[in-house]
């Protein structure tokens, strides 16, 4: 490397990126959106301001950020939305360049994960359940556990280096986990713990502050934006990958929830402590008001201090956590170190449900009350209906920060308040030929799906499909109800191997789908990112529905009205584009996938009003609406 090149950070980048790649499978290969976004990471990190960049499916883009901030010596952060790229980042990429980048750099690479603390096993819960069950005592969570889970959890505690949930050779039940781990608003921290020493959680924190690299989700950041840095170790750089979901969960890690399972569980915990006692009762008593009162309001928006219901029992949860408090407070001084470190957590646990119900009783001027979940676990949500003055007041100063997603709506530089003049856009593409790999089918002569015959039409449209590419299909649905439909008529007709997503695991799911080449996987959103299943095995993609957010959701609905005229457009259709080609990147994985997106929609053939929006979110695939077209070409695929 000559000296000019040494000193530039983008030309630094850009040659280390190329060395590192001819490492990879089969000799990588040359990639120029890739070398685009590492070179437009390395000049913010060098000279600041923030960076929002849309990298396609096949771009490489995390090997594309991680290269220059690992150059640039930045103490990076990379936020995720989801475990799968988690797992990639901690299990893939970031070993793969340890390996490969070393001499480049003047320090070796370091990198950790950071999780909740109630992912990581908790050696004083272990301590004292093991010490209830000797003493044959009610342990207040462990009553409701399984004794052969906790058992093999104990055991697989001496054992493991993390503590980490995630590496658990089997998946305890909630309960069982619950009795075993605790979470941050309940710990009471190392110096006040009499197993902090060993505690998992804290040694995670102490390799992730030793880390360069910290690998975490996005929740997480959000709350360490809410704390303005109480989280996270320091560091110099952000990035937060799957940006496009971004707004809403940074929004809900800076609101509070409530619903009758939190105070089962104080009430659950505080009987470890305390016996016969009327504020125990008195917590009890208020999950099941907190269920009764909340179900009336399912999916509906709410003031809590004007609701003739919802505000006294606010004030009433109030009251009775207090009185709580009061009652932990009085844990004699003589007692056991365990006694005050369940009482410690205890305090803290009633402490944190108290903030939570404080906050909801007077929520701020920008602030929405809702409630959401289901009839038997309706949730008291609040939340700030725009997070860009949050953000530009604890994040956008701090330091730079990287958005980054395969489909990055037009408008999230706007939602997210970045600052003018401080940010920089930028689109590298896909190194895929759409052209040549796709077909966007629009299936224009169905019926409209407000039509009563339209989901009949659909399974037939979607027999006709996986019958003429002979499986191999990820089918996608905007609902639970047209899924279960979908699959119940079809997985007895088709000749194939029918996958719900209910049937397994989603590791296990993904690799059942995988295997079996003509399977068809049937699912709703949670299939709808996160899936890579390249080669013939996923040959066909269909979307029952253009994926409109539900117009009457209370958070989207108080962002609708703060924005007034144009709502739909800023809000509506740049989501259902989002969601479009976030479904439509499930595809096309490599450069040797061939394959089509079918929309059951004729609305994206059909509406002037929003489809050129919607087509311009998705790659440059050829379009047809002739059902014959596509059919051809699924059968081409089905005969090799």
């Amino acid at each position: 490397m000559d000296d000019d090149a040494a000193r530039n950070p983008s030309e630094r980048a850009a040659i280390a990126l190329e060395e590192v790649t001819g490492h990879l499978p089969g000799g990588g290969e040359r990639r120029p959106g890739q070398e685009a976004m590492a070179r437009a990471v390395a000049e913010v990190v060098d000279g600041g301001g923030h960076l929002a960049i849309q990298a396609g499916t096949g771009t490489g883009k995390t090997l594309a950020y991680l290269v220059p901030a690992l150059l640039a010596g930045a103490r990076t952060v990379v936020a995720t939305a989801t475990k799968a790229l988690q797992d990639q980042l901690a299990h893939n990429d970031l070993p793969f360049l340890a390996e490969h980048l070393d001499e480049h750099l003047d320090e070796p690479v370091s990198f950790a994960v950071l999780k909740g603390r109630s992912n990581y096993v908790c050696l004083q819960r272990l301590a004292e359940v093991a010490e209830a069950n000797v003493q044959q005592t009610l342990d207040g969570l462990a009553e409701h556990a399984d004794d052969e889970q906790l058992a093999a959890i104990a055991d697989w505690a001496i054992g493991t280096d993390t503590g980490d949930r995630a590496e658990l050779p089997f998946e305890p039940s909630g309960s069982t986990w619950a009795a075993v781990s605790v979470s941050s608003h309940e710990c009471p921290g190392r110096n006040r713990c009499p197993a902090g020493d060993e505690c998992f959680a804290e040694l995670a924190r102490d390799r992730a502050t030793e880390a360069q690299v910290v690998v975490t989700n996005l929740h997480l950041y959000g709350i360490d934006v809410a704390t303005d840095g109480a989280i996270l170790p320091p560091h110099d750089l952000a990035i937060l990958d799957e940006a496009h979901a971004a707004e809403d969960i940074l929004a809900a890690a800076n609101g509070a929830e409530l619903y009758g399972g939190r105070f089962r569980s104080l009430r659950r915990v505080a009987s470890g402590i305390l016996t016969r006692s009327s504020e125990l009762d008195n917590v009890d008593d208020l999950a099941g008001r907190f269920d009764e009162v909340l179900v009336a309001h399912l999916g509906k928006r709410l003031t809590p201090a004007d609701d003739p219901e919802v505000g006294p029992l606010l004030e009433l949860a109030d009251t009775r956590l207090e009185a709580l408090q009061s009652a932990l407070r009085a844990v004699p001084d003589d007692a056991s170190k365990e006694a005050k470190a369940r009482a410690q957590r205890c305090l803290l646990s009633t402490g944190s449900l108290l903030g939570s119900v404080r906050a909801i009783r007077s929520p701020g001027d920008g602030d929405v009350t809702w409630v959401e979940g289901s009839h038997n676990r309706p949730v008291l949500c609040m939340s700030h209906v725009v997070i860009a003055d949050v953000l530009a007041e604890r994040l956008w100063p701090k330091r730079p920060v990287v958005l980054t997603s395969a489909t990055l709506p037009p408008n999230l530089v706007g939602r997210l308040g970045l600052p003018d003049g401080e940010h920089r856009v930028e689109d590298v593409g896909s190194p895929f030929d759409f052209e040549r790999q796709t077909l966007l089918y629009c299936a224009a002569h169905l019926p409209d799906p407000r039509d009563p015959g339209y989901r009949d039409a659909v399974h037939e449209e979607l027999e006709r499909l996986i019958l003429a590419v002979g499986g191999r299909t990820l089918a996608l649905f905007t609902s639970w109800s047209a899924l279960d439909a979908a699959h119940a008529h079809l997985a007895e007709r088709l000749p194939f191997a029918v996958l719900h997503q209910n049937d397994l695991p989603k590791p296990a799911l993904i690799e059942a789908f995988a295997t079996d080449e003509a399977s068809c996987l049937f699912g709703t959103r949670g299939l709808w990112q996160g899936i890579d299943v390249p080669g013939p095995a996923l040959s066909l993609v269909t979307i029952d529905r253009i994926p409109f957010p539900r117009p009457d959701d209370p958070l989207l609905s108080a962002r609708r009205e703060r924005i007034g005229d144009g709502a739909f457009d800023e809000i509506d259709v740049p989501m259902a584009a989002t969601d479009l080609a976030q479904a439509a990147g499930r595809l096309i994985r490599t450069a040797n996938d061939i394959g089509v997106v079918a929309v059951l929609d004729r609305r994206l053939a059909r509406s002037h009003a929003y489809r050129h929006h919607l087509l311009a979110a998705l790659p440059p695939m050829p379009r047809t609406v002739d059902p014959d077209e596509v059919g051809r070409f699924l059968r081409n695929l089905a005969e090799g």
